[in-house]
């Protein structure tokens, strides 16, 4: 059986829109790689999926994954609304304008190259990799609010 990669990714945001951050804790063959960042004005949604992107950035072409994210918009996006969102040209069912769509393009690009199993887990609630992500995802915040 060929090693899958663990990752556990998470968004933070200190008003909505205001300063966010992301983070990730990639973890594979005994290793763990912690990645984060942050952007001064965003939204709690952009930062959810850029914890994905950036993991995913941060792999090689066709390693098996399994993201973990307590972002029911993230796991439900990928794996079941992207597909009638591209069908309807980017839309939603009510003919409006797909939120995030420059960070869904990239991610629906990035997960091309991978097989990624796409696990929701409950935020806060003692998972260690899902606890981990959210304070880099915290850490991201507090540098750039802090560059402000």
């Amino acid at each position: 059986m060929t090693d899958i990669v663990e990752i556990y990714t998470d968004g933070a945001c200190k008003g909505n829109p205001g300063a966010g951050g992301w983070g990730a804790l990639i973890h594979h063959g005994g290793k763990t790689r912690e990645i984060h960042g942050g952007e001064r004005q965003t939204t709690n949604n952009r930062m959810e999926l850029t914890a994905v992107i950036r993991a995913l950035e941060a792999l090689e072409p066709g390693t098996r994954a399994r993201v973990h994210t307590d972002s029911q918009y993230v796991q439900l996006g990928i794996r079941d609304w992207i597909h009638s969102w591209k069908k309807r040209g980017w839309r939603t069912a009510d003919k409006k304008p797909v939120k995030n769509e420059d960070l869904w393009r990239r991610l629906d690009e990035l997960a091309a190259g991978f097989e990624i199993e796409w696990l929701w887990v409950r935020g806060h609630d003692g998972n260690v990799g899902n606890e981990r992500a959210d304070e880099l995802a915290n850490l991201g915040v507090t540098e750039v609010a802090g560059s402000q």
